[in-house]
């Protein structure tokens, strides 16, 4: 078989794979069709004229997450096979929270909601394009839930549903029957999803809604509204919920979300994540989070089942993610940061922001400049005792900053760049020291 070439990553000219005519069939194929509506007549809709199409985002946290990311690139790969993407962040709906199966949410003050609508908006924008005849549009749905009184939203949408059939929904039938119960709030948040996409029929004939396949009873709502109302059949695709072989959740790293904010997760620690990820998962997330072609992914897949020491299929997802969201030159310095961290190449040259957010994800620890190597292998942890710090010394097991320690009084001085150091013990075990 061909060995694959690492060329300029995908993600900087993204693209449908041509081996697939209808870009629906590329859906199928790379797993992100869970459910829909119906499949054939979805097909045809999307191997003929461009049709209009959306997903929601809500503003319940400062920046959109790997589960989110499913569905930019969603929006991303229809508006490649040449459709209109409406990127929907949800500055009414954040303000209410979509239904959790367990508790209710924490209503956000409208402050913090229209400042987050702000930061996803940005988000959002740069993973679709907006020129050409398909252009993308960022719509807020505040704008047309605003104006409407609760006698007008009662009268001329809630007269549609009946509760019989939302408290079958998954989301209801699931708080119904926990100690928590749900309110009137959230029980109501799916009529204002169906209004939206109610909205977006009229205002931009759109035929289709995206979303996470947890949410197929908001999805159904919009679809179900409008079938009432308009008295038209409109489509819905439900992706499936990521999870890995192990049956853990996706996107969760000792408890924490992998945000697409670079402040709120670093460039560096995306990386580190994709490149972590099993052999058993790799492909199928090359598949939906990659634009590489079938082709490139089945040689990957070869190489995983011939190769797997090499990690070269974790690698290319590690770089092909890391540049949709954070960009080439970012990933490349975090590439050099990871390769200088384990002896290929110079830690002296490497970035300061890119180097600290490194660091950061290591064991690590704050001294004070001059402390005595010593003493920071005890801070740092890579060693239990001062005594055992000076044995591995005197063993000659012990690097700062790339160059072996041959005396217990040599000291941490910071001088990698940003005023850090990097201490090593053994061939791969590292610790950060940060000097204040």
């Amino acid at each position: 078989m061909k060995r694959v070439t690492e060329t300029l990553p995908r993600a900087l000219a993204p693209a449908n794979d041509p081996a697939f005519e209808n870009v629906w069939d590329e859906l199928v194929y790379r797993g992100l069709v869970h459910v829909s509506t119906d499949a054939e007549a979805l097909r045809a809709a999307l191997g003929g004229e461009p049709i209009t199409y959306y997903c929601g985002f809500d503003p319940t946290a400062p920046s959109l997450h790997l589960g989110n990311l499913v569905q930019l690139l969603l929006l991303r790969r229809i508006q490649l096979a040449g459709h209109k993407p409406l990127g929907l962040v949800g500055g009414s709906t954040g303000l209410i929270g979509d239904p959790r199966p367990t508790a209710e949410r924490t209503l956000n003050t409208r402050e913090t909601v229209a400042e987050w609508v702000a930061r996803l908006r940005a988000q959002v924008e740069r993973f679709l394009s907006f020129d050409g005849d398909n252009a993308a549009r960022l719509v807020n749905n505040l704008d047309w839930t605003a104006p409407l009184s609760a006698i007008d939203f009662l009268r001329e949408i809630g007269k549609h549903y009946r509760v019989g059939t939302m408290l079958k929904k998954d989301a209801v039938a699931a708080r119904l029957n926990s100690d928590a119960g749900i309110s009137y709030t959230e029980f109501s948040y799916q009529i204002l999803q169906g209004l939206d996409y109610l909205e977006l029929y009229r205002q931009y004939d759109c035929t289709l809604q995206t979303g996470g396949s947890d949410q197929w009873g908001n999805l159904t709502s919009g679809t179900d509204l409008i079938h009432r109302v308009e008295g038209r059949s409109v489509h819905a695709i439900g992706t499936p919920l990521i999870t890995n072989s192990d049956g853990t959740k996706f996107g969760k790293s000792e408890g924490n979300a992998i945000w697409l904010d670079a402040e709120m997760c670093s460039p560096y620690r995306m990386y580190q994540f994709w490149l972590g990820t099993a052999d058993a998962d790799v492909a199928a997330r090359l598949k939906i989070f990659t634009f590489l072609t079938r082709a490139e992914i089945e040689e990957y897949e070869h190489l995983v089942e011939t190769e797997p020491f090499r990690r070269a299929a974790q690698k290319r997802l590690a770089l092909e993610v890391c540049t949709t969201v954070h960009g080439l030159e970012a990933t490349q310095a975090v590439i050099a940061a990871s390769e200088a961290l384990f002896g290929k190449g110079d830690l002296s040259t490497l970035d300061a922001a890119t180097l600290r957010s490194a660091l950061e994800e290591l064991p690590n620890a704050t001294v004070a400049g001059g402390t005595p190597v010593v003493d920071a292998l005890v801070a740092t942890d890579l060693v239990s005792s001062v005594s055992e710090a000076r044995r591995a010394i005197a063993q000659g097991g012990v690097t700062l900053d790339g160059q072996k320690v041959d005396s217990d009084d040599a000291v941490v001085t910071g001088a990698l760049p940003g005023g850090v150091s990097v201490l090593r013990r053994g061939k791969k075990t590292l610790a950060g020291v940060f000097v204040a």
